[in-house]
């Protein structure tokens, strides 16, 4: 293996933004020219809210292959062109309890992720900052707009495609793109993993523009980066952003099925004061547990009974 520090970081990272953006500009033309297809020149784009078949499934398309060409395609590229080093790493792949431990962080951190998410936005900016505060509150309607109506559905053949768009694909290609190459090359430049993950975790929920879920997602990236530098594999994250993402599309389905709306799917559940307690302070235990154990592997090498 080469020595990674002979290279910039600098110059990694300026490597991976550009197959990025070449990727995105493909993907980007790749629509242009169906979108021009369909239209006969007119100038094609479906409608979110239309409920037409095809303008559905386009926006399934649109969804799968823009994941993709945004996260897990340059994250492919970039391993390929660094086959010397280790990008994704995945050291006791097979090992079923680090992944157990991670989703069972998730659920016990529920509650206390509520109350983050219901702070979060009532977040109010300066009376000077006032017209930014609208426009980000522009922005999220908008987004939540967009979100229900993919999720909130009652046909199965779409709960298994939001799986697919918002649950398998985000969560393979986010976390080879955040949590794989970008946090490998911050921990380059920071010369410190820990700092990368919450510098990478800050990346990861901006990039998403949406600003009354920020802290949430700041801090889900935080815990997928901790899961990836503490077991030294990238698999643990994968799974539990996919379970994460999923478990929303699925409640999300019971929800419509059930003829509730996506604000009661989206409101955040209230708790007395011991639930949050707990939740902080088993979650704390769960963390602890999960460190010992990998820790423990280090040490020997393989799990110890």
């Amino acid at each position: 293996m080469s020595d990674t520090s002979k290279r910039s970081p600098w110059a990694d990272l300026l490597s991976l933004l550009l197959i990025t953006f070449v990727c995105l500009f493909i993907v980007s033309l790749f629509f242009s020219v169906i979108a021009l297809t369909l239209s006969e020149g007119k100038g094609f784009l479906p409608e979110i809210s239309g409920d037409h078949t095809l303008k559905t499934y386009y926006v399934y398309l649109q969804l799968g292959i823009s994941s993709a060409g945004a996260f897990l395609v340059p994250a492919y590229i970039y391993q390929l062109i660094n086959k010397q080093n280790t990008i994704f790493p995945n050291q006791n792949l097979t090992d079923w309890k680090p992944y157990f431990l991670g989703l069972l962080f998730l659920f016990i951190f529920a509650p206390c992720m509520s109350l983050v998410a219901e702070w979060n936005m009532q977040m109010k900016l300066p009376e000077i900052a006032q017209q930014l505060e609208q426009w980000m509150r522009s922005k999220e309607d908008e987004m939540a707009l967009w979100t229900e109506h993919i999720v909130m559905t009652t046909a199965w053949n779409r709960l298994f495609l939001n799986i697919v768009v918002v649950g398998i694909l985000p969560g393979i290609g986010e976390e080879l793109f955040f949590r794989g190459a970008l946090q490998q090359i911050g921990t380059r430049i920071f010369k410190n993993e820990y700092v990368a993950v919450w510098v990478i975790a800050f990346i990861f929920s901006a990039i998403h523009i949406q600003f009354y879920g920020f802290f949430p997602r700041l801090l889900l990236g935080v815990f997928f980066g901790y899961m990836v530098v503490w077991t030294k594999n990238i698999w643990t994250a994968v799974v539990a952003h996919f379970v994460n993402n999923s478990m929303v599309v699925i409640w999300a389905f019971y929800y419509a099925t059930q003829g509730k709306s996506y604000a009661e799917l989206m409101k955040s559940d209230s708790y007395s004061l011991i639930v949050y307690l707990g939740s902080l302070v088993f979650s704390g235990i769960i963390a602890f547990i999960f460190y010992r154990y990998i820790t423990r592997i280090k040490l020997y090498g393989k799990r110890v009974d």
